[in-house]
């Protein structure tokens, strides 16, 4: 019962988001009493579809990179000879949470321009934190006992490293990896404010305009995206880890 709910839900939220992104029109009865003055009540400026594309192109891209750079930067703290800098790593990680997005777009925007690169320099930096925190608390947790037999074994650091800590340290990796990305698809709605293309372009315009039609239509497509993507890739982390036989199938 518990997995026909969750699949009828999965369904739902999917056929909202398709009709959302091609057929908004369909909705125009409800988003026509949010509107003032004979506003439009549906967003047709630019192709909601192609912003959600543009959308997801900035999370991927920054998500991406910011896991190449914090699952190296997580293992090499783990390391004998890097865990001196782990208080720095961690630190720089916080650093890059803690700073407000807008400001690293006001920084970033003199340097390169308007367009995407401020807003994948904002996103990179905003999803260090998760993914490097799990993955040093993944590779921490593996036991001690495990290490040594497969030093016993006869491995080299290498092959440890990959045949033994890295697929027990993947679940709270992934774990990692799906927070940052939700957190990013919100966060990229800022991109619009300095040209980027994204859904943030609707949300801006209906704040602009007053027009709460449009705003419901950017933060409905954009929650929808980040309750999918997390939910498939956990699916994904589920197949993972029950494959490496880490999780019961």
């Amino acid at each position: 019962m518990k997995f026909l709910v969750a699949n009828l839900f999965r369904l739902a939220a999917l056929a909202l988001l398709l009709i959302l992104l091609f057929r908004t029109e369909w909705l125009s009865f409800l988003l026509v009493p949010l509107t003032s003055n004979n506003a439009p009540a549906v967003y047709t400026q630019n192709s909601l579809a192609s912003l959600a594309a543009g959308h997801l192109q900035l999370v991927i891209g920054s998500i991406v990179c910011s896991a190449v750079l914090a699952v190296a930067g997580g293992i090499f703290v783990t390391r004998p000879s890097g865990a001196d800098f782990l208080p720095l790593s961690r630190a720089i990680a916080n650093a890059g949470q803690t700073f407000p997005p807008v400001a690293v777009l006001a920084l970033a925007v003199p340097a390169t321009g308007f367009g995407a690169m401020p807003t994948l320099i904002a996103l990179f930096l905003y999803g260090l934190l998760p993914i490097f925190e799990n993955t040093v608390a993944g590779l921490k947790q593996v036991s001690p006992q495990v290490l040594d037999a497969a030093d016993g074994m006869g491995m080299s650091a290498t092959q440890r490293l990959l045949r033994v800590e890295l697929p027990l340290a993947l679940p709270l990796i992934l774990e990692g990896l799906k927070v940052a990305t939700v957190i990013n698809i919100g966060t990229a709605t800022i991109g619009s404010t300095v040209a980027a293309k994204g859904l943030g372009e609707v949300i801006i315009a209906g704040l602009i305009s007053d027009n709460t039609a449009f705003i419901l239509q950017g933060g409905l497509i954009v929650g929808l995206m980040a309750v999918l993507i997390y939910d498939a890739m956990g699916l994904v982390e589920a197949a993972i880890t029950r494959r490496i036989g880490l999780r019961p199938a």
